[in-house]
């Protein structure tokens, strides 16, 4: 094995490591009273600044602060879903497979898809299983898959790096595109050996367009389309379903997940019936037991653990059990009304925040599209000093668009949600109208 790897021996295999951090000489601190170890924690702790709590959060880009009732930690703590992990006999647990039946039903009805997964670990994650499951319906045939720039930056990272040794094309994933074009820029690239286009809704910046034109001309190719989404959107918006989606995914954080400095989170996958044989992950299906109880099942189990190796269509091997049943009691605890409502507060809220702060000198919004909770503002400076001036105010400031996009210095993503108060917003807007003076006055 060394000799395949490059290694001469087993001490460089851990050359990266520092010497005085090896075993045995491991180097650690010596062992705290349990008094002195919560103090120690509790210490870390309050470091912290926590959105909210803390500070005035503008910032979104993929995962978002909103309201989460009460009832839903107070679910997630009781004992029995603290082990959500299915086990190999898994209608042994009759309670934990409702719970993912429940959620997989009512992700179905938010995409308007005919079948779900039982969760990836995050959207990153969705988003690449989309690109296994369409190269497996192919059975390898198609060798291309075209990815639109205006796609989370963090779920193209992941997509490259799942694709890697998978001899395949990826056409698309370029920052430096022209990102006013709409979805339609990227036909030129679909052809009969594309297997996947994979776009977002809104996309990263923000913006809604409606893709029922542009699916309709990837499938005249025989392509799968899959759309990355923001779920609360989809309570007000066209659903991707409606718009001819094979495959949708995205991140279920807004649906009843803290922020939690960035995990653990949920990604969901749902998609129509005739892939559900070439879909990762498992499936769990209703049915009676053999006193005609209603029961349920693990329909389906695509993955390497339960089925050939060579027959399996991912090596993913879990899921989100615990994130997925706090999305199922978030979106039962709201309705459909009350899940619409959230959309509406945000929409109105980020609009709202979007002409106030056009007006201030020196800033104003990038696109001309239509939004949902964010979009991009172009600045008079680099973001990053505009947030430590923020910051001074208590306000987490947006998103660097720069940092992933070159053609777009100084500009911010700012979002919105139900959360932020009108006296949040002002506070931010007269922030910005003073940084911009002392710009104007340097």
């Amino acid at each position: 094995m060394l000799a395949t790897i490059g290694v001469k021996n087993l001490a460089d295999l851990f050359e990266a490591v520092p010497a005085e951090y090896r075993f045995p000489e491991l180097n650690i601190p010596s062992a705290l009273t349990e008094m002195e170890a919560a103090d120690e924690l509790a210490g870390l702790a309050d470091a912290n600044s926590t959105a909210g709590d803390d500070l005035i959060s503008f910032l979104g880009a993929g995962v978002y602060r909103h309201y989460i009732p009460a009832a839903v930690d107070h679910i997630l703590r009781r004992g029995e879903f603290y082990t959500a992990y299915t086990p190999y006999q898994p209608e042994v647990s009759q309670g934990t497979l409702q719970a993912i039946f429940e959620y997989q039903s009512l992700m179905t009805n938010l995409t308007d898809m005919e079948v779900s997964n039982a969760s990836h670990y995050d959207g990153a994650t969705a988003a690449a299983e989309a690109v296994n499951m369409a190269v497996a319906n192919f059975r390898g045939k198609r060798g291309k898959i075209v990815v639109s720039p205006t796609v989370n930056p963090q779920y193209r990272a992941t997509i490259r790096t799942y694709t890697q040794g998978m001899r395949l094309t990826l056409l698309g994933d370029d920052p430096s595109a022209d990102l006013y074009a709409g979805p339609e820029a990227l036909d030129g690239l679909i052809d009969a050996e594309t297997a996947l286009v994979i776009v977002q809704y809104p996309d990263f910046f923000g913006r809604l367009t409606d893709l029922t034109t542009f699916i309709a001309k990837a499938h005249e190719k025989g392509t799968l389309v899959c759309v990355v989404v923001n779920p609360t959107a989809l309570a007000m918006f066209k659903t991707p379903g409606e718009m001819g989606a094979d495959i949708v995914v995205g991140e279920g954080q807004p649906l009843g997940i803290p922020l939690s400095f960035g995990g653990p989170y949920l990604g969901f996958f749902t998609t129509r019936k005739q892939f559900v044989h070439k879909m990762s992950g498992r499936l769990v299906g209703e049915t009676v037991d053999s006193r005609g109880q209603r029961a349920y099942v693990l329909t389906l189990t695509s993955r390497e653990q339960h089925i050939k190796r060579e027959r399996a269509t991912s090596n993913i091997c879990t899921n989100q059990g615990l994130m997925a049943l706090g999305s199922a009691v978030y979106l039962s605890l709201l309705g459909k009304s009350g899940l619409r409502q959230v959309a509406e507060l945000c929409y109105h809220k980020a609009h709202y925040a979007a002409d106030q702060i056009a007006k201030i000198p020196g800033f104003g919004t990038c696109f001309t599209e239509p939004f949902f909770h964010e979009f991009a503002m172009c600045g008079p400076a680099p973001v990053a000093e505009v947030n430590a001036f923020l910051l001074e105010y208590g306000i987490l400031g947006g998103y660097d668009l720069g940092q992933d996009y070159p053609s777009l210095k100084n500009h911010m993503l700012i979002a919105v949600t139900e959360t932020n108060s009108k006296e949040e917003i002002d506070t931010l807007v007269e922030a910005l109208r003073e940084f911009s003076e002392e710009v104007a006055n340097a």
